[in-house]
Formats: structure tokens, sequence, C-alpha cells
């Protein structure tokens, strides 16, 4: 039996095992002793091993190797017996702690322990568990140069058009070639999609997480990803098209800086997105509403056997579009870009296509990066409008930081309620950062406020500069599509910037000619569509908002009644409440 194997009877019978040892140790050897102290805490983590897995056998082997570095470690220090017994002290009592610290503990021991027993442990095991992670959390990849994203511009894209134009399936095509997510992930989506014979949906999974919105292929809620390029850091906001949701969408076109109007080139779905009651049309015009400066026409589904790539049917749809848009607000010489393209084969996303040899321009993505720098005022006041809010290990927040700059720490004001709160982190695409540009989508983490008392439309501000809040305004709104005629006293959902509140128009104050910009001097009874007035809104609570001259994010809107967008406007006076 080897001595080593046996308890020694005294210490200076181990000593001399410890020699002998010493002996056959090389130059190259002793060497590493003088890292091996450090050491002595993960051969302990390793020795732990048989007691989780309830195997007596690796024990005693394990032990003869730890016994045989501890030894080895020992003797190369020093031969002294006093000094022998002091290591071995020492190196007791960790084990002890380890042993205790599984029972204190969850099972399966600290971070040490977890790791290696999970490296013992056979594949089976772990496999299983790692797929039901990667099915609980389909979260974009984080790209290699994260690091830096924040030093690029950061642009925010949000994709609208009608219901199945194809938003999410070219949202989720562009995340598979910058390489957000890769190719096992999108396999795995395309066997569940084919399970449901649904093997064209398999992209916009990518961006509908939800079951619902995988089941029905309807996105419901704003989808959020991103992508880099050379120069630019984009974050796609996949809104939805269906009409139901219209008010989600408004939520994210208040977000972005630049909209992708995505139509179908496919027979009879161009026509339908393009009615009266289609979404193409709504949503261009809450996209300018919104602020959004900049619009790219993407005529998607060109691969169709119905189209297969043909100028006349993108000619025809560009034809169609460019009056209303024209009418919309857009300027079609500076801003507005169509651009043919296929989502679901990639066609015209990254790199052109043969197929389509009558178009000269640059790819989708290519022409994202070459679009000039917007420009954005980082020293005025911070307005972070507040999109939406959850809980999880303390408040935390998420929204796009309008002007100013904020950093960690930074003591806040969020309005109307005017609670003082403290940043304690912020993350910019699930990027932790200390500080953030204007035009950055953020998930901020605060001290100081409750979950229940933020609500979407709340405003973060500095201290020395508030923004304004009250439930009395003058605005001047066009009535876009109304049957009957509007009168004071008409109730409408009002839509501003992230916030959404009931509001009635109290008194119409004057008509304005559409052609001179005249006003009125008598004050109308009523308005109907197509005219433009000047009205006293009354909200029903209190909101924030700002004059459209100070700051235009926070002075546009829209107003809802019944599905529809009945009216768009801008906040001209805001009216000082009476007590």
């Amino acid at each position: 039996m080897d001595p080593r194997d046996t308890a020694p009877d005294s210490w200076e019978q181990e000593d001399d095992v410890e020699a002998t040892i010493d002996g056959q140790l090389d130059s190259a050897l002793l060497s590493l002793n003088v890292n091996a102290k450090p050491f002595v805490p993960n051969v302990n983590a390793a020795e732990f091993v048989p007691t989780f897995t309830g195997n007596a056998h690796s024990e005693s082997e394990d032990s003869v190797v730890a016994v045989e570095k501890i030894s080895t470690m020992e003797a190369s220090e020093s031969a002294a017996p006093v000094e022998n017994g002091d290591s071995e002290l020492t190196t007791e009592e960790p084990w002890d702690q380890i042993e205790a610290e599984p029972n204190e503990k969850e099972p399966g021991g600290g971070p040490r322990g977890d790791r290696e027993p999970s490296m013992a442990a056979t594949t089976e095991e772990t496999a299983p568990e790692m797929m039901e992670e990667e099915e609980e959390t389909p979260a974009p990849k984080v790209p290699a140069t994260q690091p830096d994203a924040p030093k690029k511009e950061h642009i925010n894209v949000v994709f609208i058009g009608h219901v199945d134009a194809g938003k999410s399936t070219i949202g989720g095509q562009i995340m598979y070639l910058t390489g957000m997510v890769d190719k096992r992930t999108l396999e795995k989506y395309e066997r569940e999609a084919k399970e449901k014979n649904r093997e064209t949906w398999y992209l916009s999974w990518a961006l509908d997480t939800n079951q619902e919105e995988r089941d029905k292929g309807k996105t419901v809620e704003v989808g959020r990803a991103y992508f880099e390029t050379d120069k630019k850091h984009f974050t796609i906001l996949d809104a939805p098209g269906h009409k139901s949701f219209v008010p989600n969408m408004i939520g994210g076109a208040s977000q972005a800086d630049l909209a992708v109007l995505v139509i179908s080139a496919r027979k009879g779905e161009f026509e339908t997105g393009f009615e009266k009651g289609g979404q193409t049309r709504e949503h261009a015009m809450l996209a300018k509403t919104a602020g959004v400066k900049h619009l790219i026409v993407l005529v998607n589904k060109m691969d169709d056997p119905t189209v297969n790539w043909s100028l006349e049917r993108y000619e025809e749809c560009k034809e169609k579009l460019v009056p209303f848009l024209k009418k919309v607000g857009f300027n079609p010489k500076k801003d507005i870009y169509f651009m043919p393209c296929s989502g679901l084969t990639g066609a015209n996303l990254k790199e052109p296509t043969d197929m389509c040899s009558w178009y000269s321009g640059l790819p989708f993505i290519s022409h994202l990066d070459s679009l000039p720098n917007f420009k954005r005022s980082s020293d005025g006041p911070v307005r972070l409008p507040i999109v939406d809010k959850y809980k999880d290990m303390g408040t935390v927040i998420l929204g796009k930081l309008e002007s100013g700059c904020i950093f960690k720490a930074q003591q806040l004001v969020m309005m109307p309620n005017r609670h003082v709160v403290e940043l304690l982190s912020l993350l910019s695409d699930d990027v932790e950062t200390d500080d953030a540009q204007p035009g950055e989508n953020l998930k901020l983490r605060l001290k100081g406020i409750e979950e229940e008392e933020i609500l979407p439309g709340f405003i973060l501000c500095n201290a020395e500069n508030l923004c304004h809040s009250g439930r009395t305004f003058d605005a001047q709104i066009v009535i876009i599509e109304h049957k009957s005629i509007i009168c004071p006293g008409y109730n409408a959902v009002l839509h501003i910037h992230t916030c959404i509140e009931e509001v009635q128009i109290t008194a119409l104050i004057c008509l304005v000619d559409k052609k001179t910009g005249d006003k009125s001097k008598t004050r109308p009874r009523f308005v109907k569509q197509d005219q433009v007035c000047i009205a006293r809104l009354r909200t029903a609570g209190t909101i924030c908002l700002e004059t459209f001259k100070d700051f235009p994010q926070m002075g546009r809107f829209t107003l809802r009644d019944e599905g529809k967008t009945i009216a768009i406007g801008k906040v001209l006076k805001l009216v000082a409440e009476r007590d």
C-alpha cells in the first residue's frame, strides 16, 4: 500500500515520505511552487465532486491527488515539522468551509462547486438544461464590438406598414445578415414553424418572441432588437401592423428617428393596405406626426410569383404612394427613398441581387449606413419620455433620451409627480454604460421610486429645468378623417409622445385657412373633415407636454376615436390652471 494513502503515526514519519517525493521533483516543477499556495482552494473544490455525485471510488482517487499536491507543496517550502503542521492546518480550514457551504446555501454549492460538478456530470444532464435556457430567452446575441457601441451614432428605425406586409420578417432577416441571430437559432425556429405549417414565418420569430404573436403571425407589442454597421448603431422597433394595435405602433414611432414603410408588392395586398381602411396610409401619417423626418419605402415580396421582380409593378406602387406621402408632409425629393427587396430571401437587404437589374441604388443596410448624421443637441435639458416600466431588482424604466446627457448616479426628477430619483445603472441596447447621449434607447434602473408610482408617458427631467405639466392647452388641429362634425364637448384619446390620455375639446377658437394660414375672426361652431382649427383641449389627468416651438418631440400629438386616427395637431400654448 502506498504510504501516502494511510494517516501518518507522527509528523516525522510524514516528513520522510515527503523527503523521498522531494528528491524526485525536477527544477521545472520547483519553479511553479511560488504559485502553488493560492492554488490550494481549487484543489479542494475539485475534491468536492464525489460528495455531490455520491461516488465513493472517485473520492479516494481525488484524495490521493490532493494529498500528493499538498505534500509536494509543503516539502518544497520547508521541511520543518512545525511549519508543515501549520500549512496542513491552513489547508484544512477551507476544506471545512467548503463542506459546510453547500448545506448553508442552495444545493449544488457556490459558483466554483457548481462549475466542477457540471464538468464531471454527463453531457446528457446538462444538454436539456441548456436547451431550456435557450428557449426561454430568444434574445438577440450581443455583438463582439459592444464596448464601442455607444460611441457610434445611434439611430432608431421603426418598421411600419399594413398587417402582413413583412415587417417582422425583414427585421429577422436583417438580424441574421448582421450576425445578431445565429444560424442554429433560426434553424430551430424553422423546424418549429414547419411543425405548425407556417414555414415562411420563422424569420419573424426573431422579433415576435411572444407565443400569441407566433401562433397568430401578428405582432402585438413593439419588438426591439439592434444591429451594427461600420459607422452606426441601429435599434429596430418592429411596430404592429394590425389596426387594433395602432396605439402600440404610435408608442414605437414616437421613439424613432427614421421610419421604414414596408409595403407588399403582391397583387391585391398592396391595394388592401393602401385603401381607406388600410394601415399603409395611417402608419405613414402617424410616423410624420410622431416627428419622423426621413422615410424609406421598402417594396417587399418582389420575389412573389405574381410580381417576379417586375419593374412595372414597382413603379405602380410608387406612383400611388408618392402623392399621398406628399400630402402627409414628406418631401418626395429629400425625405423619401424607394427600394425593392425580398424579406424572405434577403435579396437587396445586405447584398445587391441579380434578379433586379433595373435597380441601381444601394442595398438597404448599406443605404442606412450612408445616411447623413442626425443633428442632436446634447447640451439641452434632460427629457426622457417613459415607454414602459417593470420590476427587476428595483424599478426599471425604458425610453428614448430625447435631449440632454445623463450619467450614472445622477439625480433626476420624475414629472409630473415630482419624485426625485437616482440612476443606479444605464443600459443602452442591453449593454451597460456610464453615460448616454440623445437618441439612445435606454433601460434605466432607478432608486427612490416604486414601479407602481410610474406610468408610461411620465418624463425624466433634470431638476434645474423641469418640463411643463398641466391639463389645459391650446393647439392647432387638422381633422383628417371624421364622418360627422366636431363641436366643443367632443371627447377623444390623445397620444402625445409616449403618453395616452383622454381629452375633451372644450372650445373652438378659430379656423385656419390651409393655403394662406389666415385665422378667422369669428369663433366656429363646429369643424369638419379636412379643416384646420385652433382649439382649447383639456385632459382628464395631468400630463407632461411642451409647446411645439420649444420642444417639437413633446409638442406633437394625434387624436384617435373608435379605432381611427381622426386628427393630428401641435401644441401652441399651455394654459395655467385656475385655482
